[in-house]
Parts: structure tokens; C-alpha cells; sequence
């Protein structure tokens, strides 16, 4: 029971590359959601509040660290044996 419970690598790197899949997909969705409102605020002149710019630092922040996390596994699967 307990050996059920302990990741193997092959099942780690299908889940990842799943992961990876959905987040494409997401990551995609939401960079046209941004350009259109982007667009729309530049032609109406309108602002944004504080708390879209903080959410927006945020998501910045943890794409930074996914980002990295995924190199570092990238660098991992180059340096095998």
C-alpha cells in the first residue's frame, strides 16, 4: 500500500506533461483576454485599480517561479545518465 504512494519518475513526468498541456492551453486564453483589454482600455482611456495591478504582480511572480522550476527540470532530464 505504502509503494502506491511514492511518485515514480514516469508517472511524475506524465503528470507534469499534462500539466504543462492544460497550462498552454490556459496560458494562451488568458494572453488574448489581455490583449483585447489592454485594447480597450488604451482606446477609452480608462485606468485600472490597484488590485488588478497587484494580482497582476502576483501572477508574475509565479510564472517567474514555474518558469524556473521547469528549466531546473529541463536541466535535469539533460544531465542524465
Amino acid at each position: 500500500m505504502a509503494d502506491e504512494q511514492i511518485p515514480t519518475v514516469d508517472g511524475s513526468l506524465a503528470a507534469l506533461s499534462e500539466a504543462v498541456g492544460k497550462a498552454c492551453v490556459d496560458l494562451l486564453a488568458v494572453k488574448t483576454a489581455l490583449d483585447v483589454a489592454r485594447t480597450d482600455i488604451a482606446s477609452r482611456n480608462t485606468s485600472l485599480t490597484r488590485e488588478i495591478v497587484r494580482h497582476a504582480e502576483h501572477a508574475i511572480d509565479h510564472l517567474r517561479g514555474a518558469d524556473q522550476s521547469l528549466r531546473d527540470v529541463l536541466e535535469d532530464l539533460k544531465n542524465r545518465d
